[in-house]
């Protein structure tokens, strides 16, 4: 990783640190869920997120922040499953439909098709009740290729950034642009370039860094295969769709969505035996989740679309687009300013700029 990346990472994690020693110190007030209320009432799901449950970020994962180990995954659940009403998707769909949720509801959720979430995460949540949505890409299913992210994660990590740069002069359209960090590639380079170009993109990484991404992907066994997702039904785990390839999607075009969307949910269906009827946007943007997208969305049937911004949702849910909350917490005390307190800023911060 560069030294800019790294920075970047630690002046993240000290600045999230801090907001949680503030806010988390009304934990231990008397009455702190009261005290949250006040700040904001119109708050009623919280959908919280994971990705990797793993004691340590590997070449693949290190620079995207999206590990939590496992004890830390651990105390998360306990403190959601003791101060929270864990519910199902079926139940925040019911709620649309005029059937109350329960008080303090929270819907688990977990990005990626990370297999860590099988092996540790699934048993826990079915010990303790706690139901989840799994949102997958079908490319990464049985370890046959990388994602493109863990892909650009090990190349930077093992090769340095120049291999990277190289790549990205190899793209059409991508100029003279040039990264200094992981989080420029994901939030400069990919945002901006169309699948063709992620392709081209791909191609170049694995031919400048001299990589046989088939035989990596296979030792790696980062994701899962057809049989963990199947397996996953048995512990209240419902599949949802997160495009094939983990594409940003609003450079998608209409004629995209067959090949990124309408073809991932049906290879899930067919492993999975079950309906997929959610769909998580990569990279949790809602500049990602166009019109178009939508719509089509909309006209296939999805009964739910979740992003990743950290808000809070309304107190009634309408259109069921839902926020989450990533939490990377490790005491009670920060768990409550993750999961109530920051949510409600951002949410009322956003409605004074709006």
């Amino acid at each position: 990783m560069s030294l800019v990346n790294a920075n970047t990472e630690i002046q993240t994690d000290a600045r999230r640190a801090t907001l949680n020693l503030v806010a988390g110190s009304l934990w231990y007030a008397p009455g702190s869920f009261g005290i949250a209320r006040a700040l904001s009432s119109q708050y009623s799901l919280r959908s919280i997120l994971f990705h990797e449950i793993a004691d340590a970020e590997s070449v693949f994962t290190k620079g995207l922040g999206v590990t939590v180990t496992r004890k830390q995954f651990e105390a998360a659940l306990k403190f959601i499953a003791k101060h929270y009403t864990p519910v199902s998707l079926q139940d925040v769909i019911a709620e649309s439909e005029g059937n109350p949720l329960p008080p303090r509801p929270v819907l688990l959720t977990f990005d990626d098709a990370y297999a860590s979430v099988r092996e540790f995460a699934a048993p826990l949540c079915a010990e303790l009740a706690v139901p989840a949505v799994f949102f997958v890409n079908g490319s990464c299913l049985n370890n046959q290729q990388l994602a493109l992210e863990n892909l650009i994660c090990y190349v930077t990590n093992v090769h340095g950034l120049d291999t990277v740069n190289a790549a990205i002069q190899a793209v059409d359209g991508a100029g003279n642009l040039a990264v200094v960090s992981l989080l420029e590639v994901f939030s400069r380079f990919l945002p901006a370039t169309s699948l063709q170009g992620r392709q081209s993109f791909r191609s170049a990484l694995v031919r400048l860094a001299g990589i046989h991404e088939s035989e990596l992907a296979a030792e790696a066994g980062l994701y899962l295969n057809s049989q963990q997702l199947s397996d996953l039904a048995k512990f209240n785990f419902e599949i949802g769709n997160h495009t094939y390839s983990h594409a940003n999607c609003r450079v998608l075009s209409s004629a995209d969505f067959a090949g990124e969307i309408d073809r991932n949910r049906a290879i899930l269906e067919e492993v999975s035996g079950t309906k997929v009827r959610s769909f998580s946007v990569p990279y949790g943007s809602s500049a990602d989740l166009t019109d178009s997208l939508a719509e089509h969305l909309r006209r296939e049937g999805y009964k739910a679309v979740f992003l990743a911004e950290g808000r809070a949702n309304s107190s009634r849910i309408h259109d069921l687009t839902l926020d989450r909350v990533s939490i990377k917490a490790s005491t009670d005390a920060a768990f409550f300013s993750e999961i109530e307190i920051l949510p409600r800023l951002r949410s009322l911060r956003s409605s004074r700029t709006n």
